[in-house]
């Protein structure tokens, strides 16, 4: 079945606001980030398959069904990846609903930055496009970015166009005893440096002979060779960048605790105890989705804003 028409049926399944509450449902690997949906709540699926691919632009179109895997593999054949992450089943649009960041986030940015347009289905059951395959083709509102880490909730996800990028000629990691805040500040554009209170981490990537530069610099600095990065805690804090490079300093309650420095995110032993939600946040986010799904059919019972 060609992608087009699958968009139709997937919008068809999804149906008007009479057809009730409905998500679409990936590869269920984060299943629990924001709660799960309401227990009356119908599930479907969205496309899988590559639409097209331009490697030449450096951008490929694929049904948010389609599983990073497969996805990467196709990339692969052209020495080029998306920042796209997740655990083994993992799709493209479940990583993107989910909207959480790779330790690779130093080097390369945001999630979001990598959604160029997205095909998908509003609460009134209508195919929606939001964006444009490259940048200089948007103007207004940047919709389409609204939907990454908006967990379904504005709309479901059936087709999106992503930005590639190369794959790095070589990848290093480097771990040691060495004083984190100087690591972090020593290093041009490392890909990620983690902390965990006694040795830091950093991955480099890039040209070979940058890597083995910035890893002759590393070995200045006290860092040697590493096999990879260390296992990561199971809960996940969202934190500025200041207060992740004093982690224990502010939280020794928390247990053993992995700090992605330069980006604020800290993956620590013990859940991140519940904070009042930001007013300003917290009001924005409801604006958005009563304007999106004013009958609140879409994942209902979920909250971008919630905790896993």
């Amino acid at each position: 079945m060609a992608l087009s028409t699958a968009l139709e049926s997937f919008a068809e399944e999804v149906g008007g606001i009479d057809a009730g509450a409905v998500c679409v449902r990936g590869g269920a690997t984060r299943w629990a980030v924001g709660g799960a949906p309401r227990a009356d709540t119908r599930e479907v699926r969205a496309p899988r398959g590559i639409v097209s691919y331009e490697p030449a632009e450096m951008t490929v179109q694929v049904g948010a069904g389609t599983s990073i895997a497969e996805l990467h593999d196709e990339l692969a054949a052209h020495r080029q990846v998306t920042v796209l992450e997740g655990p083994a089943g993992a799709t493209v649009g479940g990583a993107l609903a989910v909207g959480r960041n790779g330790l690779r986030r130093l080097r390369h940015g945001p999630m979001r930055d990598v959604l160029l347009e997205a095909r998908y289905v509003s609460a009134e059951g209508r195919l929606i496009k939001a964006g444009g395959p490259t940048v200089k083709n948007v103007t207004g509102f940047d919709l389409c970015r609204l939907h990454v880490g908006a967990l379904g909730t504005l709309g479901l996800l059936g087709q999106a166009t992503l930005r590639t990028r190369p794959l790095p000629e070589t990848m290093a990691w480097f771990g040691g005893a060495a004083d984190h805040r100087v690591v972090l500040g020593s290093l041009y554009r490392p890909a990620a440096v983690l902390w965990d209170g006694l040795t830091t981490w950093v991955l480099l990537e890039g040209y070979g002979v940058d890597v083995e530069a910035e890893g002759l610099l590393c070995g200045r600095l006290g860092l040697g060779p590493s096999d990879g990065p260390p296992e990561l805690p199971a809960h996940r804090w969202t934190t500025s960048p200041a207060d992740a490079a004093r982690f224990p300093t502010d939280h020794g309650d928390a247990g053993p605790f992995i700090a992605e420095l330069g980006v604020g995110i800290v993956h620590a032993s013990q859940p991140q105890p519940a904070q009042p939600p930001a007013t300003g946040r917290h009001e924005l986010q409801q604006r958005l989705r009563h304007e999106f799904d004013p009958t609140s059919r879409l994942n209902p019972g979920r909250d971008p804003l919630g905790r896993e």
